[in-house]
Order: structure tokens, then sequence, then C-alpha cells
């Protein structure tokens, strides 16, 4: 497999199974030099290599951050309801919630505007939000 200088494209396997999603990337071509430099020291066995490796690194190196976000933006399918009792829980343990859900998410009609921006820290609904108007008014930064 050979990369291009910038604005040349060629694909490259993000895996080592070639059944994988492949991806386009743009290099200049110090960049090139220098992975080939690697590459004619022996440090790697060949462009596409070094690159995964990279990538791999990288990845690793953000594993709490991709963890930590995969466990709070998981997407809620059919209906997902916040009660008072909900809410303040998570204001006790200093938490906040990332509402995401694809169907109806609907808030107790008795959570304050105060407690829902206290835990609530944003919401994305693909669907409907059920929430008194005093809340919706309220969220209405945190909704996208």
């Amino acid at each position: 497999m050979t990369l291009m200088p910038k604005h040349s494209k060629t694909s490259l396997t993000t895996s080592p199974k070639p059944v994988d999603e492949k991806i386009t990337i743009n290099l200049g071509c110090v960049d090139l030099g220098q992975i080939d430099l690697l590459v004619q020291e022996g440090l790697y066995s060949n462009r596409t290599d070094l690159i995964r490796t990279a990538i791999r690194n990288q990845l690793t190196t953000h594993i709490e951050v991709v963890r930590q976000v995969v466990s709070r933006k998981t997407l809620v399918l059919g209906i997902q309801h916040y009660s008072l009792a909900d809410l303040l829980a998570l204001q006790a343990a200093g938490e906040r919630l990332q509402i995401r859900v694809l169907g109806l998410a609907s808030i107790a009609p008795d959570v304050s505007p105060a407690l829902a921006l206290a835990t609530i820290e944003s919401i994305t609904v693909l669907g409907a939000l059920h929430a008194s108007p005093a809340v919706k008014a309220a969220l209405i930064p945190r909704i996208s």
C-alpha cells in the first residue's frame, strides 16, 4: 500500500483484517518522509503499520474518555422517564445527566426548573419531550 503526498489520496486499513473499514488521509511530504524514514530504519514494517500503530496509541491514550462518553451518552430507545427521585439522587451524587432518547423522554411534573438545571447537562430527543413548560423553558439552551 502506498501513501501519497498531501492532496493525493489513498486508503488504509484501520485493522489487520482486510474486510474492515478503510479511511482516506492526506499527508504532507514532510510527514510522509518521516514515516518512510522510520520504516527504512526498521521501526515499522511499512507505512500502514506505523499509521495503524499511531491510531491505536491515540485511542489507548483516550480510552477512559471513550468509556465515559459511551456510558454517559447511551441512546435510549423507546420511553425514558425521569422522576423527582431520580434527579434528586443524581444531585446528591454530584452527577449530571445527558439525556439521549429516540422516542419519548419525560420529566416528572413535580421537578423544578432549578433541579432540572442542576442535574441535566444536555438533552437530545429524537421524538418528543414531555416536561412542564417551566422546565422546558429553563432547559432550552441545553436541548439539541
